[in-house]
């Protein structure tokens, strides 16, 4: 794959430098053949550079069902952890996040931060319920902060979790204490210039595989809707904390 400047990011998907990679360079190339995005950066305006694939499946993950994801809302370990619901309500605990400090990986992130932001505005809240918002850079980096004493909660989407639990050790140390309420996963997409025909042969491929689902019939216990993308401007009024490293 090629830069603008026709600069080699990467000879194969292998070398991709994940500690290097600009995700919104990756994601607008006109040759980007598959990638999964998260559903916040899209609706800022990746979705106009790009074509939907498919949805992955989150079953068999707690917090997962189908196509859609909650997000583990972690503290400091000191109990167990709650359960998600099975009827797709929101399980904020209000009286442990008030006047805490909130670890976050990027503002454009629907699972670290708008899928949160969108259910305390629903229970009448906003995100100033927090004491500080800590940009981190990262769900790994934000599970670290909590674990260490950096930050005292965090939202972490739940095959993150998941996969932190295998091979982030500072996972031990924090708990769940509540969930978002379930929205579309990351899905898979292309670039827009890709063709139709090859788009098709995609999807195939991905559903032979199990890695895409169908949304219309893979969710019978609830209807989650849209989530609305709140303004970052508007939540933060253009002040954060920088990210922890």
């Amino acid at each position: 794959m090629l830069d603008d400047a026709g600069k080699v990011i990467a000879s194969d998907p292998a070398n991709l430098p994940a500690d290097e990679l600009d995700l919104n360079g990756l994601w607008l190339h006109p040759g980007l053949f598959l990638a999964q995005a998260c559903w916040g950066p899209l609706e800022l305006g990746v979705a106009d550079h790009v074509q939907i694939v498919g949805q992955p499946s989150y079953e068999g993950i707690e917090g997962g069902c189908g196509p859609f994801y909650s997000s583990a809302i972690i503290m400091r370990r000191d109990g167990k952890d709650i359960l998600a619901s099975l009827d797709g309500i929101a399980q904020i605990p209000m009286s442990k996040l008030r006047g805490r400090r909130l670890a976050f990986n990027d503002l454009g992130s629907m699972s670290g931060l708008q899928a949160l932001v969108s259910d305390l505005e629903a229970m009448g809240e906003t995100i100033e319920i927090f004491s500080q918002r800590i940009q981190t850079g990262s769900h790994r980096q934000s599970i670290v902060a909590v674990a260490e004493g950096g930050a005292d909660v965090a939202a972490i989407d739940c095959k993150t979790l998941l996969l932190a639990k295998r091979f982030e050790p500072a996972t031990r140390d924090v708990q769940v204490v509540g969930w978002t309420k379930p929205r579309k996963g990351l899905p898979f997409i292309t670039s827009r210039h890709t063709s139709a025909e090859v788009v098709a042969l995609m999807r195939v491929v991905l559903a032979q595989l199990g890695l895409c689902v169908d949304p219309e019939t893979s969710l019978p216990r609830f209807n989650p809707a849209r989530p609305e993308l709140a303004c970052c401007s508007s939540i933060f009024n253009g002040t954060f904390e920088k990210p922890v490293r």
